[in-house]
């Protein structure tokens, strides 16, 4: 919890040791535009989009034929022909629903100042990295929301969950769609697969922030929807100062840092001026520039 004495002490400490402080802390770091940045900070709302608009969505599905063609084929290699059969038609009825699996992510890497996130996800460099501490955030998470390490493996053969539908299909004499923990599995595999990315990607270090409102019992954030001239979109907002609060601590303590693009033209001061109007003048001592050499776009 910020008391203003701890308040005072960070805007008394020299800038160099609060960034020697957060640098040192384990960090994810979200790169993003300053509209996004604005309703993380002011609305304290950060937004869950749908993975299956991004561009990872033919990853998810890779990762669910892979897994379904993992365990086919241990299965035959047990002589299991009619099972291997089963739990490929179990997959193929699933993934035709894949849109009521679907999940939500908001994305993360361990890369502080980087820059192939700046030119990928901080709007070219123009845009701002909020720092988040790691450990902090793992508090946060449970049940429906998860924080995912994203897995990068082109060959899904040695993912647990292959051992895990493996062994359920073993232990069963007969296949049913009503096994106990299959539809447990499928769920996992849903999960899983929204935080999988090809290898060429695995120089991002990326963690996604996942919830999967499939889980209905668990998860009880309603969806909201964002309206722009060419198409809606659902997403879900995860209410930082509730799930902050929920731990006894406050959004800034959340916040380990903040970097301004390097190709970014916002003015510090403006930048402290808006933390301070937001009631977070404990952030003001936590904004960097960034160092990274990126060029500003030609036009």
């Amino acid at each position: 919890m910020i008391t203003h004495k701890k308040m005072d002490f960070y805007q008394h400490l020299p800038y160099f040791i609060i960034n020697l402080f957060n640098w040192r802390l384990p960090m994810l770091y979200h790169y993003t535009d300053f509209a996004a940045f604005d309703g993380i900070i002011r609305c304290a709302e950060l937004r869950l989009n749908n993975i299956l608009n991004m561009n990872d969505a033919s990853e998810m599905r890779f990762f669910m034929k892979g897994l379904c063609k993992a365990v086919a084929e241990k299965l035959q290699a047990e002589g299991e022909y009619e099972k291997s059969r089963q739990i490929e038609s179990f997959f193929q009825h699933e993934m035709a629903k894949e849109f009521r699996y679907s999940a939500y992510a908001a994305c993360f890497s361990k890369y502080r100042d980087d820059a192939a996130q700046w030119d990928r996800y901080g709007h070219f460099g123009r845009g701002v990295c909020i720092g988040f501490r790691e450990n902090l955030m793992q508090k946060m998470v449970g049940k429906a929301i998860a924080l995912q390490e994203v897995y990068y493996q082109e060959d899904i053969k040695e993912h647990p969950l292959v051992a895990g539908f493996f062994q359920l299909m073993k232990q069963q004499e007969h296949f049913s769609e009503d096994l106990p923990g299959l539809q447990r599995l499928m769920y996992d595999a849903w999960v899983q697969s929204a935080a999988f990315k090809h290898p060429s990607f695995a120089s991002e270090r990326e963690y996604r922030l996942v919830v999967s409102p499939f889980i209905s019992n668990e998860f009880m954030i309603a969806p909201k929807y964002h309206v722009s001239v060419e198409r809606i979109k659902k997403y879900y907002p995860l209410d930082l100062n509730r799930m902050c609060g929920k731990l006894n601590m406050y959004l800034a303590d959340l916040v380990g840092e903040i970097i301004i693009g390097p190709t970014s033209s916002q003015s510090l001061p403006i930048l402290q001026d808006y933390l301070d109007d937001c009631g977070l003048n404990v952030l003001k001592g936590k904004i960097s520039l960034s160092d990274c050499p990126l060029r500003k776009p030609t036009t």
